[in-house]
């Protein structure tokens, strides 16, 4: 059986930051990974969540030796990989497009790398069968064998190309957006196809994805990233409950978090001209008056006819277990403000405006200036 187990590997990130160079003098210099200072943990599945151009690929590429870094070393375990070539880093990669040969069967498509190993690690032909035969049945393809990636479905081919990347046993699996190009169903399918693989083999993976719902539903731990920049390193779950800044609270949640313009004056948070709640510093201390955001999750509305948060009642969606009530006010800053209540809530048909209490687990209050999360009690 293909396996990791006993060559688990950790991987350490230390100043790490690539710079691409200016085009042309009117362009600027990209920094597009930006001091990454991060420990992989061995046997884990790792997910680089972020929005396009957030460097999350760069990193990937950093990791396997398709790029140099500008500064900063990379390790594995205790080794430095920094300037080792690819080829002697012992990783998989999975790429987007699949990168099949289209002129080979799935067999060949497989074997392909281990026909290209030398000296000490070149193996038989027997061996060589049977490490194939192994990875096809570990990604449910073994009766594809003889098929070209034409004849295949998209998840098929990328079942090959997970395949072709296992097969020479990495200690390192690195998949870079490998879902994109799948429609929703196969979408869901195969990423839990990747996570069934992984708790398999144990093999040391990371997953790089702009879909927060497959980070969220795939990792051991998920690193939110923005231009470059690390935001939030962690389980998904814990992150969803407690971002660290504003851009984290937005990325994160579908529907997406409420914004809202608020303020903090005399110990209570207002939001518009409604007093919401006593406010008080995570150390008991009373918080400074303050013009802040307030974020509040979709689940974070209690329905109440009598509730201090007043807005505008637009639409009520009835989705059976959940209704989704779409609402608007003057202090909402955002697309659509939407509240998510049971579904056996019942709202009158002639309401035009509607009230809530809300959650206070799921409210987040934010500095205007610089976008980080004030904690409170």
């Amino acid at each position: 059986m293909i396996s990791g187990a006993n060559t688990l590997m950790k991987i350490k990130l230390k100043n790490l930051t690539k710079k691409f160079p200016k085009r042309n003098r009117n362009d600027k210099e990209v920094i597009a990974v930006n001091n990454f200072n991060l420990d992989i943990p061995e046997g884990k599945l790792i997910s680089l969540l972020g929005p396009s151009g957030c460097g999350k690929s760069t990193a990937l590429n950093l990791i396997c030796g398709l790029e140099k870094p500008t500064s900063g070393e990379i390790f594995f375990d205790d080794e430095d990989v920094t300037n080792l070539d690819p080829q002697y880093r012992g990783v998989g990669m999975v790429f987007q497009s699949y990168a099949l040969y289209p002129h080979l069967t799935v067999k060949k498509n497989i074997l392909f790398p281990l026909q290209n190993l030398k000296g000490d690690e070149k193996l038989s032909k027997e061996e060589m069968e049977k490490r194939v035969m192994e990875a096809a049945k570990l990604v449910q393809i073994e009766e594809l064998l003889d098929r070209k990636p034409g004849q295949l479905s998209g998840g098929q081919q990328q079942r090959v190309a997970i395949a072709r990347a296992l097969v020479k046993m990495p200690k390192v699996l690195l998949l870079d957006e490998p879902l994109s190009n799948l429609d929703a169903r196969l979408r869901l399918k195969t990423r839990e196809e990747i996570r069934r693989i992984q708790k398999e083999t144990h093999i040391t993976t990371i997953f790089v994805t702009h879909d927060q719902e497959e980070a969220m539903s795939i990792s051991d731990v998920m690193i939110v990233m923005k231009d470059g920049i690390i935001q939030q390193v962690g389980k998904a779950q814990e992150i969803y409950d407690n971002p660290v800044n504003l851009f984290v609270a937005k990325f994160l949640g579908t529907p997406q978090i409420n914004i809202f313009d608020a303020k903090i004056k005399n110990g209570k948070l207002f939001i518009g001209d409604f007093e919401i709640m006593d406010i008080i510093a995570k150390n008991g201390d009373k918080i400074s008056d303050m013009d802040i955001w307030a974020g509040i999750r979709p689940e974070g509305f209690v329905y109440n006819e009598s509730g201090n948060f007043h807005c505008n009642l637009k639409t009520v969606e009835v989705m059976g277990r959940d209704t989704s009530v779409v609402a608007d006010m003057d202090a909402f800053k955002g697309d659509v403000f939407r509240a998510i209540i049971p579904g056996d809530t019942i709202i009158p048909e002639d309401a035009d405006e509607i009230r809530f209490n809300i959650k206070k687990n799921k409210l987040y209050i934010f500095d205007k200036n610089t976008e980080e999360r004030i904690e409170f009690n």
